[in-house]
């Protein structure tokens, strides 16, 4: 068929970006040579793989191709990488790193500052998403790592980065924001307010642990939202503790029984090779926080 690396960085970077003038700035072409070898792509495919309007997004052939095309370009960089390391060479390329906003907003600007000083040429991405996409994104290639939530079981060779424990998040003039440690069935006159984005497993398995009804009153998708809707009083709301950095100074946390924790594991696909950057990212990860890892 023909079919190059650079057909299928194409193909992904127009779906990923949104749109042909994106892809070209992230591939550094013009737009015209975008668009001349996405056409090149669908014509050894034999059919259309992106709508070009009402929106740019992938056709329905496009989305059975779009997971295989990333799978061959997470190993295509995982093979440079290897070589590189081979050769005694300097570190160079890419990695996609998927983390939930929980764990972004903490622990990922301070591996990411560390990773850019240990491996600097090495160009690490964040890509954020909710806990259940993460997996899906390190099983087709989309990302090359990912910080998982209590994966089970926990992978081969992935680092143990951190623990934490799911909290109530309450107004500071609400009446239970002074006590120091509040049982859920407190929580229970309020209204409840999640985000779909992340933790919603473990907060229907904290009201589980209790035999309370789990009914939400607000299910929001972004966390700032979620906390701007705790501050005007419509409700509270249950966040991991390391989520506590993201908290403006008019909310407060309050440990929560039953007590609920929750593992944070860096690691790499299950299902194929690690990229070498990936495996010296954990090891840096693993000499900056003490932590483990298992083989």
């Amino acid at each position: 068929m023909g079919i190059t690396l650079r057909q299928l960085e194409v193909f992904t970077a127009v779906i990923d970006h949104g749109g042909f003038g994106a892809a070209a700035d992230h591939l550094r072409m013009s737009q015209s040579a975008v668009s001349h070898t996405l056409a090149a792509f669908e014509r050894a495919s034999g059919a259309p793989l992106v709508r070009r309007s009402p929106a740019i997004t992938a056709t329905m052939f496009g989305e059975v191709v779009l997971p295989h095309a990333r799978s061959v370009l997470a190993a295509a960089r995982a093979m440079e990488a290897a070589i590189e390391t081979h050769n005694e060479k300097d570190a160079t390329g890419f990695v996609r790193v998927a983390a939930p906003p929980t764990v972004s907003h903490r622990l990922i600007p301070e591996l990411f500052a560390l990773w850019r000083t240990e491996i600097p040429g090495v160009d690490i991405r964040l890509f954020e998403g909710g806990d259940a996409e993460l997996e899906e994104w390190l099983a087709t290639g989309a990302v090359d790592a990912a910080v998982l939530i209590d994966p089970d079981p926990f992978p081969a060779g992935g680092l143990l980065l951190a623990s934490d424990d799911f909290r109530a998040v309450l107004r500071r003039d609400h009446p239970l924001a002074a006590s120091g440690r509040i049982e859920l069935e407190d929580l229970l006159a309020d209204p409840l307010l999640v985000t779909s984005s992340g933790c919603e497993p473990q907060i229907k398995q904290l009201h589980l642990m209790t035999g309370a009804g789990y009914a939400p009153a607000q299910r929001v998708h972004d966390v700032s939202t979620l906390l701007a809707m705790v501050e005007a009083h419509l409700g509270v709301a249950i966040m991991p503790s390391l989520a506590a950095t993201m908290l403006p100074d008019t909310l407060i946390m309050v440990e929560l029984e039953p007590r609920l924790g929750r593992r944070l594991v860096l690691t790499g696909p299950t299902d194929r090779p690690w990229n070498p950057h990936v495996t010296r990212m954990r090891d840096i990860a693993q000499k900056s926080t003490g932590s483990h890892r298992e083989a």
